[in-house]
């Protein structure tokens, strides 16, 4: 019999498998500072940059965004049923659903110029 660790990450490994053969990327984690965390890197026009994040059922969770005009975001949860739209607004705010693990992705616009850095706050109380 195969045991519960070794098997999550059996999944994990397949999952990761799936996305990276489907030209996608495997979430990078988002480790926070006490309540507050940034993401940042650049991307192209039509692009995404995937993260994962864990919080609490409760929890409120901000997200800010100073480019609004180059990028947008969204947070999605299939297990809790959480799903925004991709949010251009400069802040966020949701109460976390139930506690665990929720994506969340950065896109970029398609907009002038066609790469651009982002810099984006979230902050989880």
């Amino acid at each position: 019999m195969v045991s519960r660790k070794k098997l999550f990450g059996l999944v994990v490994f397949y999952l990761a498998a799936a996305l990276v053969s489907m030209g996608q990327t495997v979430p990078r984690r988002i480790v926070f500072t006490g309540s507050r965390a940034a993401v940042s890197g650049s991307l192209s026009n039509g692009h995404e940059a995937n993260y994962i994040f864990s919080a609490e059922k409760g929890q409120n969770v901000t997200i800010r965004n100073s480019r609004t005009s180059q990028f947008d975001f969204r947070v999605y949860s299939e297990e809790f049923g959480l799903e925004t739209e991709f949010e251009s607004s400069a802040a966020l705010s949701f109460n976390i659903p139930e506690t665990g693990d929720y994506l969340f992705f950065v896109r970029k616009k398609m907009a002038s110029p066609r790469m651009s850095k982002y810099s984006i706050s979230i902050t989880i109380k």
